[in-house]
């Protein structure tokens, strides 16, 4: 009992000092980091997280057996926690029992379960890992440039801590100091293989199995926190301390030293975005730890499956590893501040070892062949589409860090792709993309069988919506379209709307996803001044706006108010859903025709807005509704958001090509869209396939325009 009990002792001593280092390590390294604004309110949305997420593991669970194996074990592991509290009493006492609940049979069966059920899922775990291998798939296997080394050694880990633990319970039974009288069915199973050797090996085995066990746990518990696997430990607070409810929709605004950032009068100290792994918040820093390198958010990225090089694990990874090993320098007082002063002095910085002299002259965004960290054509391919962020099971914010790059490279660095800085030039001098005449934007009311109501002062008390045309809504000759279907439908509808016609400007959405946030802070404060002053003295629940556009709608209802605008903003889907609900629309002609519907990723994954547009489409008579393969949460991007849409696609496959051949493959008739982006998109790819012969005939049309169909086809005609 003595010589037991002082080894487990001291095996126990020398795992927490060594974890306890790293751990130590870990904490003065993040908090190195940046402030990170608002992550500690909201208390009771971050624990509901902590239920969801980490003990429900919702969105592991989506991806159905390895989310079901992943489940198992991570429960598995919370119940053997019971069995490692028996290890450590049984360094005390040989028969010891938990208090209370230590001889339940209950508590024995569930011990047992779940030791066998680690073991079922450390067997899926297998067969998934040899199926998805890069050395078979390559590019294809999510597990590409994993480090798929460390997750082997894992799962051997793992099966050692189920057989020592079956060991020790199995001697315990032939001991006669085994706490479960039944229950426990593959301990007993175990006991039975080894009680012909009889009582004094069982002794023996007792022993070794319980210093086995806990030499095997603990030495597990510090590899966890030496490798990519210390998500184990770290995901519950990087999930804690996530932007809620997720950190999609709104992007955060620029913030220096934990303070928001005065576009009209910046500190001289500002940081504006990030241009060194030291700018980088504490809880990016723990992002960048947090990451399984599990892949799911590569598998799901757009500009991955097209050929680029973005892939936002390694994003994630290669800043984690260059962290890390420029660690020495940040905890030594190093990194540059924002006026550029160095923090170390010459002395100190020439003491550090050579390797981490050079991590220290890399630069955080260049060509990786001469020093860079993330290559610009890595953080140029994103179209901020979010699949990354609502695919990761630890729940790191991909998009944030990607727009935090490019702010300062836009800002500060001056350095983007050329024709977007003609985009930025046109938003600047003209507030359109385009660079047409903002005298242009009332031109789509012309020919309307009714007068469109232009807002003029004050909205009248009888107007119910403001409709926020968008650039492309009153500039494009295809969007154009559109708003003229749904102005035609909400005056069949009997809706009073108003536009403000010429008083509009672009939203700002392609300059902030771009990076420029000064251009979105001009044109967001002349917007949300306008709005207010249309809008007078009604209550939030009254401003009410209507927009076609998903990239307007998102700015509209998530990001002015950050500018001091808050509206009641809905999407046109949403509305025409209600309109045709209350009977104030009914479609009536049968359009004979097989539809499917495109997700924009600004209306549904951004903005959870999946059902209306479905509910519109599949309820109109005579139509076939079909879903693509990728869609919903997991809907394919049209390739033209994070200002995609004005830079050009040069490497690899075109995302809108990728996204047309899903949507040709099901022969519809008509492709449904629900946002202006996607359909310039959609269409492009589609006119691409009908040269080379395919997809003849398919139409690609907003769900207005095919509702329009059925309730006025005269009309619709004379729009289309």
């Amino acid at each position: 009992m003595v010589v037991r009990l002082v080894l487990g002792l001291l095996m126990t001593v020398v795992a927490a000092a060594v974890a306890g280092q790293r751990l130590w390590w870990l904490f003065r390294l993040f908090r190195a980091g940046q402030p990170a604004v608002g992550r500690t309110n909201d208390w009771p949305r971050r624990l509901g997280a902590q239920v969801t997420e980490v003990f429900g593991q919702r969105k592991l669970l989506k991806w159905s057996i390895p989310g079901i194996a992943h489940f198992v074990t991570f429960w598995g592991f919370i119940v053997l926690l019971l069995t490692i509290i028996e290890a450590y009493g049984g360094l005390f006492k040989k028969d010891f029992a938990i208090p209370l609940i230590g001889t339940w049979p209950v508590v024995g069966f569930l011990e047992d379960f779940f030791a066998v059920a680690i073991v079922l899922a450390l067997a899926t775990f297998t067969l998934l890992r040899f199926q998805q291998q890069p050395k078979n798939l390559g590019r294809a296997s999510r597990f590409y440039k994993s480090h798929t080394g460390a997750a082997w050694f894992v799962l051997f880990m793992i099966f050692n801590v189920v057989w020592t633990l079956l060991l020790m319970r199995g001697a315990q039974v032939n001991t006669g100091v085994f706490p479960y009288k039944s229950g426990a069915f593959a301990s007993y199973a175990v006991g039975a293989l080894l009680h012909p050797l009889g009582l004094a090996v069982n002794e023996v085995l007792e022993t070794v199995g319980l210093l086995l066990q806990l030499g095997v746990v603990l030495g597990f518990g510090v590899f966890v926190v030496y490798s990519k696997h210390m998500h184990i430990a770290l995901a519950p607070p990087n999930i804690l301390f996530s932007r809620r409810p997720r950190a999609l929709g709104a992007l955060l605004p620029m913030y220096s030293n934990g303070k928001a950032i005065d576009f009209e009068d910046p500190g001289e100290d500002d940081l504006f975005g990030r241009g060194a792994i030291e700018h980088t918040t504490w809880k990016g820093m723990l992002d960048f730890a947090t990451c399984t390198e599990c892949g799911r958010c590569q598998s799901q990225c757009p500009a991955w499956n097209t050929g680029k090089p973005l892939s936002p694990k390694l994003l994630i990874t290669d800043q984690r590893d260059h962290l890390f090993a420029k660690a020495p320098y940040l905890l030594a007082g190093g990194g540059v501040s924002a006026t550029g002063d160095e923090k170390l002095s010459d002395e100190k910085l020439a003491a550090l070892p050579e390797n981490v002299r050079k991590e220290v002259e890399r630069s955080l965004v260049g060509k990786v062949e001469e020093g860079g960290v993330i290559d610009p054509d890595v953080l140029w391919s994103c179209t901020t589409c979010g699949a990354c962020v609502e695919q990761c099971p630890v729940d790191i914010e991909h998009v944030d860090h990607i727009v935090d790059m490019r702010r300062y490279q836009v800002l500060i660095e001056s350095a983007f792709p050329s024709e977007a800085g003609v985009m930025l030039k046109n938003l600047e001098n003209k507030g359109n993309p385009w660079g047409q005449n903002p005298h242009e934007r009332e031109d789509w009311t012309k020919g309307l069988d009714f007068e469109v109501r232009r807002v003029e002062g004050t909205i009248p008390d009888e107007v119910e919506y403001l409709f926020w045309v968008g650039c492309a809504g009153a500039l494009d000759d295809r969007a154009k379209k559109v708003t003229r279907a749904v102005a035609e439908l909400l005056h069949t509808a009997g809706v009073e709307f108003a536009i403000l016609g010429n008083g509009e400007t672009c939203t700002g959405d392609p300059a902030r996803r771009m990076g420029n946030e000064f251009i979105f802070q001009m044109l967001g404060q002349q917007n949300v001044e306008t709005l207010n002053e249309a809008f007078g003295e009604r209550p939030v629940e009254k401003r009410k706006i209507v927009a076609t556009c998903a990239h307007c709608f998102n700015t509209l209802g998530n990001e002015y108010g950050q500018l001091g605008g808050d509206y009641d903003v809905v999407h046109h889907t949403q509305l025409l859903s209600q309109l045709v609900s209350d009977g104030k629309l009914t479609p009536v002609t049968p359009l004979e025709t097989t539809l499917t519907y495109h997700d924009p990723c600004y209306l549904g994954r951004h903005n959870r807005v999946f059902t209306p547009p479905r509910e519109v489409l599949q309820g109109l008579p005579g139509t076939t509704y079909k879903e693509m393969p990728r869609f919903a949460e997991r809907s394919f991007c049209c390739g033209a958001g994070g200002a995609r849409m004005w830079m050009e696609e040069k490497i690899g496959q075109r995302v809108n090509v990728n996204r047309t051949e899903e949507a040709l493959s099901l022969k519809p008739d008509v492709i449904a869209i629900g946002c202006p982006f996607c359909l310039t998109m959609i269409s492009d790819g589609v006119s691409e396939k009908q040269a080379s012969g395919e997809g003849q005939g398919v139409e690609v049309l907003d769900v207005s325009q095919v509702l329009l169909r059925t309730i006025q086809p005269a009309k619709a005609k004379a729009t289309d």
